[in-house]
């Protein structure tokens, strides 16, 4: 299995990270792709990538709920290091309507932005939607008429809201609250396409029943597989297969290089 969003890189795995990818290697987890937050979290991305090269692969972007004011100077950081390192995405991007919108223009800009930098680059995004899935599908249909690929993280909304990203190209990354009893997944997942999905787990958040309200880790990948395979209607194996093939399609991670 692929962890295809996690922020190990964060204080909250600084006393025993090791023991984090142990535990995640035990379960099966043979990828963890981490998406950047801010300017402050590259060095701890490219650190954790650089101590567990064969594990852990680094994505560059400037997470919305970081866009404030001064964006466009971090925007540039994020653009000079995609210039001189390789990462296997643009991301974490996109908006985020739930804690305020005093910055949404910045948000919208800032989205653009590294849209514009991923087609560049040649590589997929990462996208954030928290209370703004309409929003950022109407911001990303321009960008994937270009060519643009990814997939919208931690995806929460409708069964016509799913159909609508995935005619665009776009993955669903599912993760923790498709195990949450009242998280509204169970009613949407049924009908979703096993060849669109990709499995996550945005540690250390959002941790799948029974480990709601504490850390989440990678290795709880599996938790999320069996649920997930479930309201699918598929075996446990038959899902991993196709959420691995998903993921190495969309990152293109036979052919990463560090």
């Amino acid at each position: 299995m692929i962890d295809s969003h996690a922020h190990i890189f964060l204080e909250e795995f600084e006393e025993d990270l090791a023991d984090v990818i142990e535990r995640a290697e035990h379960a099966g987890i043979t990828k963890i792709l981490m998406p950047n937050i801010d300017c402050s979290t590259i060095e701890r991305v490219l650190g954790v990538a650089a101590k567990f090269p064969q594990m852990c692969i680094p994505m560059m972007g400037l997470h919305p709920c970081y866009v404030k004011s001064d964006y466009k100077r971090h925007l540039k950081v994020i653009e000079d290091w995609l210039s001189k390192e390789s990462f296997l995405a643009v991301g974490e991007i996109g908006t985020d309507l739930y804690w305020d919108d005093s910055y949404w223009r910045q948000q919208k800009d800032a989205f653009s932005i590294q849209c514009e930098l991923a087609l560049q680059h040649h590589l997929p995004v990462v996208i954030h939607c928290r209370e703004s899935i309409d929003a950022t599908v109407e911001i990303v249909a321009p960008f994937a008429s270009q060519g643009l690929q990814g997939v919208f993280h931690c995806f929460t909304g409708t069964r016509d809201q799913a159909l609508e990203i995935t005619d665009l190209g776009f993955y669903l990354g599912l993760g923790g609250v498709s195990t949450f009893k009242n998280g509204g997944l169970d009613t949407v997942i049924p009908y979703l396409d096993p060849h669109k999905i990709l499995l996550e787990t945005d540690a250390p958040y959002l941790a799948p029943t029974p480990h709601r309200g504490k850390r989440n880790e990678p290795a709880y990948v599996q938790i999320i597989a069996e649920k997930i395979a479930s309201l699918l209607q598929l075996s446990k194996e038959a899902l991993v297969n196709y959420t691995v093939k998903n993921t190495e399609d969309l990152f293109k991670i036979s052919s990463w290089q560090a």
